[in-house]
């Protein structure tokens, strides 16, 4: 008999229904259990957690307002965790852009990020990205882009896991507000990131019909993560 792993999505603002319907489309040999978390008690049955797109101020004070933001800082010290993009900027250590009043983050990658980095929703852009690991790896991903946050920062302590790079944009997509003529820009075209039980993308997955990164955090982090 196949084990249940129980892949909970952060369903507080966003596209968290997108998220729900690439994990349920999925074919796997183990059974996958979707939880749409909204409470600690919902967060509490989960083995791993996505935190979709939207935006993060907004995610971060529902999480405070219904008592999540605590709890899902506990859960990120242990658990595998998938944030797509204000859920990349949630995962991170430190944020650029923030509102006024500041910005809840959950932490568990040790990198500093912009918010909005590409600029305005009329700037959102689409781009193929060849990853790392994806399954048919000569086949890019789509990557779609909007008001994306921007990797500034790797910045891990000789105690923290190592950082990889899973997929990186093409340096000539920058536009001229991001790009440094001594190259010290490079993080900024890193947009997918894994680091011990963490993996971030500044993209969203969840808005193709390309199931491929919802399987690689499945096969990667989830199911190696439960004895």
């Amino acid at each position: 008999m196949s084990k249940e792993f129980v892949i909970g999505i952060l369903a507080l603002q966003g596209a968290f229904v997108e998220h729900q319907a690439a994990l349920e489309g999925l074919s796997l040999r183990e059974k996958l259990h979707v939880v749409l978390v909204k409470t600690p008690e919902d967060l509490e049955k989960c083995d791993a957690l996505v935190i979709p797109g939207g935006e993060s101020t907004t995610i971060a004070l529902l999480a405070r307002l219904s008592g999540v933001l605590d709890p899902l800082r506990e859960f990120v010290k242990s658990k595998p965790v998938w944030g797509t993009c204000a859920g990349a900027i949630l995962l991170s250590q430190a944020v650029e852009n923030a509102k006024k009043g500041g910005q809840d983050l959950l932490g568990g990658m040790s990198i500093k990020i912009a918010r909005n980095g590409w600029g305005s929703q009329v700037e959102s852009f689409e781009a193929a990205l060849e990853v790392n690991g994806l399954r048919k790896p000569d086949q890019p991903f789509n990557g779609v882009f909007i008001r994306a946050p921007v990797v500034l920062e790797l910045s891990p302590s000789s105690t923290d896991p190592p950082i990889q790079i899973i997929a990186k944009l093409s340096p000539n997509l920058l536009p001229p507000s991001l790009a440094s003529p001594d190259h010290s820009d490079e993080p900024k075209i890193f947009v997918a990131l894994r680091q011990g039980q963490h993996f971030l993308t500044t993209f969203h997955p969840e808005l193709t019909n390309d199931n491929r990164f919802h399987e690689y955090f499945v096969k990667e982090f989830v199911i190696p993560s439960k004895p």
